[in-house]
């Protein structure tokens, strides 16, 4: 196989710029029509500014072609494309990685535009108060109306309003221990698991809240990709003896299905920025309801079949989370 700067100066650049080879200038084979059959490089290959940028626009609009193809179906119809793209029909649609990396770059670009960096002072709370002040607070005023209620109740008086007031207080002091520091109080509920992977994510957050969401921001755009290998044996789960669908079919699905979540996302945040209304029940309602469609559309569930498995993933979606930020976690503390 002949060099390829040999070849090159074989074939000499002609004055419209092209070069007029008879061998492929990749791998030397005889080239027969447009393209070499054996590499599919093109023959003839320009040589010209004006080609550079000829091949840069190509790029660009032939990518957009694909996604404004894939875009429509990803939305409405994201079982079909599932199902058309895991078939073998690939022209005409952008690939599920290439997407999903696309739309976690363009998540992570929007976010810190409209977000910027967070800080959180874990002894700080939203109102500007420090834990302890807010905590002793809302004890005295606890203290406050439980005396009222006493006084209520030699008077026997109703006492029904003044309860609701000492149940918000109690409720109050609840959520300051359970995002104290575990010196901070003597109880409050805990959250809490037995699986160490699971412990540890709610352990750091209940710890340094925000170190824990810089080390997210900092690492969940690096390590992205976990999420596909993570969700796929959640998605297999659901069909254990299937003989139609295999590995391949449900790293399509969820591929897609999370590039069309993290494009939500990029639209719930610019709205949130935009100050438009309806962002919460779109964030609720729109993620069950795709993951439905596509169920069906892809893998022809009839609709009590693609119910409980849409139950089954958001379940498995919330555990899949978890699990992302406990390899994050882990992997920051690494370094």
């Amino acid at each position: 196989m002949p060099d390829t700067a040999l070849a090159v100066g074989a074939f000499p650049i002609g004055e419209d710029g092209h070069t007029h080879e008879t061998a492929c200038l990749n791998c030397a084979t005889p080239l027969v029509g447009s393209h070499c059959h054996a590499c599919g490089q093109a023959a003839h290959v320009h040589r010209t500014l004006g080609a550079f940028f000829h091949d840069l626009l190509h790029g660009v609009f032939h990518f957009e072609g694909r996604i404004w193809h894939t875009l429509p179906l990803l939305a409405w119809k994201p079982g079909e494309l599932t199902r058309r793209y895991a078939d073998g029909q690939r022209v005409r649609f952008v690939s599920p990685l290439a997407l999903f990396l696309f739309s976690v770059f363009l998540m992570f670009a929007v976010f810190h535009q409209v977000s910027g960096e967070w800080h959180w002072n874990p002894a700080v709370g939203t109102d500007g108060k420090s834990l302890a002040q807010g905590k002793a607070e809302a004890q005295r005023t606890l203290s406050r109306l439980e005396a009222q209620r006493a006084d209520l109740v030699r008077q026997h008086r109703s006492t029904e309003s003044i309860d609701e007031q000492i149940d918000s207080q109690k409720t109050a002091l609840d959520v300051i221990a359970s995002v104290s520091g575990p010196d901070s109080t003597g109880g409050g509920p805990r959250v809490r698991s037995d699986i160490p992977q699971l412990a540890h994510v709610i352990d750091a957050f209940r710890t340094n809240p925000g170190l824990a969401v810089y080390k997210l921001q900092s690492y969940a755009y690096k390590y992205s990709w976990v999420l596909i290998p993570i969700s796929v044996p959640m998605l297999w789960l659901l069909f254990p003896f299937s003989r139609r669908f295999q590995l391949y079919d449900h790293t399509v699905f969820v591929t897609y299905s999370l590039s069309f979540m993290t494009l939500l996302l990029v639209v719930l945040m610019l709205a949130d920025w935009l100050g438009l209304p309806g962002i919460a029940v779109v964030a609720v309602g729109v993620p069950p309801l795709h993951i439905y469609r596509q169920l069906r559309g892809a893998y022809g569930c009839g609709r009590w079949g693609a119910l409980w498995r849409t139950g089954a993933l958001l379940v498995f979606a919330l555990v899949a989370l978890l699990l992302f930020a406990a390899v994050i976690l882990a992997q920051a503390g690494a370094e």
